[in-house]
């Protein structure tokens, strides 16, 4: 009967060790208080992009997810510059609140190799926002009269992931006129996904 009590004994704190390193949770998602908005269009701050677009999108499209695996609301907007009457160029925002399963390991995939799987964009990671994020980027415009610049900051912060991209085409702009530097476009990116999660933790 020895062997019988060593091993439940071995089990018992193999059992414990287990709980230990997950910290006890077993299935708690770690949402950090965030939550996703039925109108993600009306939570998203980007002031930092309205001295290059004034002019507001009467119509934004917007669309949420509730779900007991997964929350989601996605918002595309439409920005301007002034006197257009047309977009200039695209701006959307994702925020995702995974509710079974930690997505962390996919999200590290996903955006630090973007670069190995998507070709031609530059990633970057991104410190001082939530857990890990990153900058991926991409600028055909160079001695074109078409191409297009296009950026997104992709972040994770616990089990809740966000994306917020922009999207400009040469074609979209008159001739005397050209996109903001994706430098410029970066910052803003920064600063907004700061604002904006504030936000959505209310």
């Amino acid at each position: 009967m020895l062997w019988a009590v060593v091993g439940a004994v071995v089990a018992s704190g193999a059992w414990a060790a287990g709980v230990f390193l997950i910290g006890g949770k077993g299935d708690s998602a770690d949402l950090r208080g965030y939550a996703a908005p039925s109108n993600m269009c009306s939570s998203v701050d980007y002031s930092s992009f309205k001295d290059e677009y004034p002019q507001g999108d009467s119509s934004p499209t917007h669309s949420s997810l509730k779900d007991k695996a997964l929350d989601e609301s996605y918002c595309s907007l439409s920005l301007k510059k002034t006197g257009s009457s047309y977009a200039d160029a695209y701006l959307s925002v994702q925020v995702d609140l995974h509710q079974k399963t930690d997505p962390g390991p996919e999200f590290t995939a996903t955006w630090k190799n973007y670069g190995d799987s998507h070709s031609g964009y530059d990633v970057n990671p991104v410190k001082g926002i939530g857990d890990e994020a990153y900058l991926v980027s991409q600028d055909t415009t160079s001695g074109s009269s078409s191409g297009s610049r296009y950026a997104t900051l992709a972040v994770r912060d616990g089990w809740v992931t966000y994306t917020m991209s922009y999207s400009a085409y040469l074609t979209s702009y008159d001739r005397d006129k050209t996109p903001p530097a994706l430098t410029d476009v970066s910052d803003w990116l920064k600063t907004d996904t700061k604002a904006t999660l504030r936000q959505l933790k209310g």
